[in-house]
């Protein structure tokens, strides 16, 4: 028999693709209820409310996605050649979805963390993970000469997690061919600066 928490991350896997696809506003009750299987009922004894589940599924896609990006980052090998794996994972990603959901944690930043305080503090410890994932490399490179050591690593960081989230937002439009080489050319732009 499967535990609650492993029926509750399914349940909220299920609700994070609706959220994903529709935006927080836009998604009713309803369309989570059709969404997740699950009866009204059961989605507000289990999550409280729409919001509840919002966090959950947010919290859902920090792990399946940012916490990867950060095993990646802290994974052995070159420095530059693990930040231009994740930006090609990312441009990947982007040119592979055919609803062109772009980044989670960007939409809700757009749609949500201005006016809604628990959003806003997740967006900010989600991309500070990025950040300081990417700081702690970049600082890896500086001590094996792969950058100058008068780059300075958190500026470099924010950078790059600037970029991450441009990537994201400039590859939910235009035909695919052209985004991916807009893309690509802001790639390697950004991996200049190294």
């Amino acid at each position: 028999m499967r535990t609650k928490e492993f029926e509750t991350d399914e349940i909220a896997d299920a609700a994070m693709h609706v959220f994903w696809r529709r935006g927080y506003a836009a998604t009713s009750v309803q369309d989570l209820v059709d969404g997740t299987g699950l009866s009204r009922s059961s989605l507000y004894s289990t999550f409280q409310s729409k919001q509840g589940l919002y966090q959950q599924a947010l919290r859902r896609y920090e792990l399946l996605t940012t916490l990867n990006n950060v095993k990646l980052l802290s994974g052995s090998g070159s420095p530059k050649a693990l930040i231009r794996q994740l930006l090609l994972n990312i441009v990947e990603d982007e040119l592979s979805d055919p609803e062109h959901k772009g980044c989670l944690v960007a939409n809700a930043c757009l749609e949500l963390a201005g006016h809604d305080e628990e959003v806003a503090e997740f967006v900010v410890s989600n991309l500070q993970k990025i950040q300081h994932a990417l700081e702690n490399l970049l600082i890896k490179a500086q001590q094996s000469d792969e950058i100058a050591s008068t780059q300075n690593p958190r500026a470099l960081a924010s950078f790059f997690v600037n970029t991450i989230q441009g990537l994201r937002v400039l590859g939910k439009g235009s035909p695919v061919q052209e985004r991916r080489h807009s893309l690509m050319d802001v790639i390697e732009v950004a991996l200049s600066v190294l």
